[in-house]
């Protein structure tokens, strides 16, 4: 058997002891006057609330710290508190606190029957309320501490811009003009279009006086003594 159960049953054992105990005291006490019932439904009440403590203690949500649990307040606890003190107040012996007003309502309503018939088991319903006040206590939970792996991540370092491979292949300054390669695209155009022609230009020559005009050559001509 392992060792929360263990815990656990002993707890709960040792806790309806101590209840049992409290019930006895309550009988001791008496119901006779309206002090003495009040006194002995506490005690009462008390007695449940050790039994829904117990499991708490006894490790029931594991030993975490204990906290007030919200929903079982207002849903659970609250209607149970208006009931079984609309109960005890209007079943309570003599004329106690708003006995009267409340027994004026239940017969209003048509509910007072049922209230007399549940006043007769007075302890049973403070045990009750004492059970569903310990159920609103709860816990957390135990605190698990998470160590998380220092991982330093390394950046990939960042790929190589692309080299134009026109670029890489183009010759530099130095070599176009050593191979007398054009530079630019407006040079380029000029190669392939061939030399600009060059204007002729013509000369006037004078013998004796008189013009004399020279016949311009074409150019396409082969000079001779050139073939």
């Amino acid at each position: 058997m392992r060792t929360y159960d263990f815990n656990r049953g002993l707890v709960t054992a040792l806790a309806a002891g101590v209840a049992g105990f409290l019930v006895w005291v309550a009988t001791e006490v008496g119901q006779q006057t309206t002090g003495r019932f009040w006194a002995s439904m506490g005690i009462v009440a008390g007695a449940g609330f050790v039994l829904a403590l117990s499991q708490i203690v006894g490790g029931w949500t594991k030993w975490g710290w204990p906290r007030l649990s919200v929903g079982v307040f207002l849903l659970g606890f609250l209607p149970v508190l208006v009931c079984t003190g609309w109960i005890l107040l209007a079943t309570q012996p003599g004329n106690g606190w708003h006995e009267g007003r409340l027994v004026s309502w239940s017969h209003s309503i048509g509910l007072y029957g049922i209230i007399k018939a549940l006043g007769l088991y007075h302890g049973v319903l403070a045990l009750g309320f004492g059970l569903v006040f310990g159920y609103t206590f709860d816990t957390s939970g135990p605190v698990r501490e998470e160590i998380v792996a220092d991982r330093t991540v390394t950046a990939a370092p960042a790929p190589a811009p692309a080299m134009d491979r026109r670029a890489a292949d183009e010759p530099v300054a130095a070599e176009r003009e050593e191979v007398g390669a054009p530079r630019h695209d407006d040079d380029l155009v000029a190669v392939r279009r061939g030399p600009t022609p060059t204007a002729s230009r013509e000369v006037e020559i004078r013998e004796g006086g008189e013009r004399v005009v020279p016949t311009q050559r074409d150019p396409r001509e082969t000079p001779s003594g050139m073939d």
